[in-house]
């Protein structure tokens, strides 16, 4: 078919190669791998946001310029002489039918668990870069956004038993963490404020993680949420006439709890109990 997802795919490379060969577009011939590197992180969230407004549409837009960027890397590697998309999707192909061994080898798993399970352990059995033997918890991106770096390495850390027995007991290393985060902030010692506070707020993640919950997920929506309520207190400033600048903390905080009350309400709905 000429319109196979193959045939599209070729076409996508030779359009990326006319981009960066003669003739071809001066800001593409500019890049390199370093220069690339904001754009792959903010294509990667632009699929995120996509996903979060349940648009097809917008998802595959975003999905096509996040593989635009592999493309454009691919590009850069072949250009190098170091390594072309055919290799790259060669390693991929033979990694996916070497942990699936229960798919493609005649092999069984009795979960999803089970083969991630079997996942990790044939990662682990094919050692790191150079044969080097893998860490349990290698493989987390040390440029993952904080909150999302500490459950992967929860994750993986609990993968092989090092973990807590249930979310109450990683409650109570919660509580502990507060105590001392407490006490350090009344102390003269401001040199571990920093140590304490991140210590609290990887006890969270841990708790987060073991009722379920995307720690990164739960941190964005409250972030979404303080910004809209925010916007919400602005316009009622505005409409009335009146600056932050000029509003006691007493006004502004009343604003705020207005707004708060105000999705409450529409949360309920018009039948609803107050």
């Amino acid at each position: 078919m000429a319109n196979s997802a193959g045939d599209r795919f070729d076409s996508l490379l030779s359009l990326m190669a006319r981009l960066r060969g003669d003739g071809g577009c001066p800001w593409d011939l500019e890049q390199t791998r370093a220069s690339l590197k904001p754009y792959l992180l903010e294509e990667a969230y632009e699929v995120l946001d996509a996903i979060d407004d349940g648009s097809t549409n917008h998802l595959v837009e975003e999905l096509g310029d996040l593989l635009f960027q592999v493309v454009f890397h691919c590009q850069i590697g072949s250009e190098h002489g170091e390594f072309t998309m055919s290799d790259v999707l060669e390693q991929l192909s033979n990694k996916m039918i070497r942990r699936h061994p229960h798919v493609f080898a005649g092999g069984t798993v009795g979960s999803a668990s089970d083969a991630l399970a079997q996942w990790e352990r044939i990662k682990h059995e094919e050692g790191g870069p150079g044969g080097q033997p893998r860490s349990a918890v290698d493989g987390v991106p040390r440029l993952l956004p904080a909150l999302l770096r500490a459950q992967r390495l929860q994750v993986k850390a609990g993968r092989v038993g090092f973990d807590w027995r249930d979310w109450r007991d990683a409650w109570k290393k919660v509580q502990e963490e507060v105590v001392e985060v407490e006490a350090i902030l009344a102390s003269k010692d401001t040199g571990r404020v920093p140590e304490e506070m991140g210590d609290l707020l990887f006890s969270m993640v841990n708790v987060a993680r073991l009722r379920g919950i995307d720690a990164e997920d739960c941190l964005r929506q409250a972030t979404d949420k303080f910004t809209r309520r925010f916007r919400e207190v602005e316009a009622e400033m505005t409409a009335a006439g009146r600056k932050f600048s000029d509003a006691s903390a007493q006004d502004l905080d009343h604003a705020w709890e207005a707004v708060k009350e105000r999705e409450r309400a529409s949360s309920q709905g018009p039948g609803a109990e107050r």
